[in-house]
């Protein structure tokens, strides 16, 4: 906390210092994310670079770093909040604990069949609804970006809602993933993505959910002797910048960074499909994890022990809204 304070402090300091030769400067967008460059989160944030300052002619300077050289997932939010950063693009999850409980929703198990499903409540009413409840919390939310459907993995074969129980699983803050796994019979873990690889590798927790491109990237495949093709669940992320930054940029230039921003979440939502394809081939061939994949029967039984979730957390994330977004996905109400 005390370091996230400093941080903001001297970003205050230098802009009041420099606002006299502030028309010679470029704009700074410190944009900050937890996951390795080549994901597709990491590809669209260059890509957002890259756009931002062509442009503005160079006016915008986006310096991105990845791989939570910066900010762990704890804290990157405070971060952005007390302007030490200006850009982040955390997963859903990561609202939940500071209050903004409605984009959990997107944790639910298999909520979401298909990309073109996500696209329709993502870019839909409902998703402009739910970037708004952001303003609260002194952050403009700007776009979702995908990283795609997860995966199960362990040291053991995932086969059944049986073999999960006793094993420790980790996972994002969120109430409704401690949910989906306790209704398993595992014991989930919250822990930082980055501390993940050695976790697993130490056996400080049994597995973990991910997609194919987060597991291949951080190596997790290397420690995991077992890997089930699930795709019970979303990993997206929610493109936001501190709403007092981006409300004070010049009329000029927040027209070109929302253009830029509009053409990277294009370019890496339509990269995140085809990155997760490769990153399982890559798996594949590095032989170290046998990859399963389920029956029709044995993935009905999966859905089955997870469907308690859907009522277990409704009060949480409030049952209207999980009926919006079943009406959208034309799924109707859980029974």
């Amino acid at each position: 906390m005390r370091h996230l304070i400093f941080a903001a402090l001297s970003v205050a300091a230098v802009s009041m210092a420099g606002q006299a030769s502030a028309a010679d400067q470029p704009i700074v967008i410190k944009f900050s994310h937890v996951v390795a460059a080549d994901t597709p989160k990491g590809k669209a944030a260059d890509k957002f670079k890259e756009l931002a300052e062509k442009y503005t002619d160079v006016k915008v300077k986006v310096e991105v770093y990845p791989n939570s050289t910066l900010y762990k997932d704890k804290e990157e939010l405070e971060a952005l909040q007390l302007g030490a950063v200006q850009m982040l693009a955390p997963s859903n999850s990561k609202f939940g604990p500071i209050g903004i409980k409605e984009f959990e929703v997107f944790d639910l198990p298999y909520l979401l069949p298909d990309t073109k499903t996500l696209r329709k409540v993502t870019e839909g009413p409902l998703g402009a609804r739910l970037l708004k409840l952001l303003d609260s919390k002194g952050m403009t939310g700007l776009a979702y970006w995908d990283n795609g459907f997860k995966e199960m993995s362990a040291n053991k074969k995932l086969l059944a809602p049986a073999d999960y129980k006793g094993l420790k699983f980790r996972i994002q803050s969120s109430k409704v993933l401690e949910a989906q796994f306790r209704a398993l019979g595992s014991i989930p873990q919250v822990m930082a993505f980055s501390d993940v690889y050695q976790a697993l590798q130490t056996g400080v927790v049994d597995g973990q959910e991910n997609t194919w491109s987060n597991i291949y990237t951080q190596k997790m495949h290397e420690v995991q002797k077992y890997a089930t093709v699930t795709n019970h669940g979303y990993i997206g992320y929610v493109v936001v910048v501190n709403k007092k930054f981006w409300d004070g940029l010049p009329a000029d230039i927040r027209p070109a960074c929302e253009k830029a921003m509009k053409e990277a979440t294009e370019f890496g939502n339509s990269q995140s499909a085809k990155e997760n394809d490769g990153a399982l081939e890559e798996i594949k061939k590095a032989g170290k994890t046998e990859i399963i994949t389920l029956t029709p029967d044995q993935d009905e039984a999966m859905r089955k022990a997870m469907m308690p979730v859907y009522k277990d957390v409704a009060s949480r994330i409030g049952q209207s809204l999980i009926d919006e977004i079943l009406k959208e996905t034309g799924r109707g109400p859980i029974n």
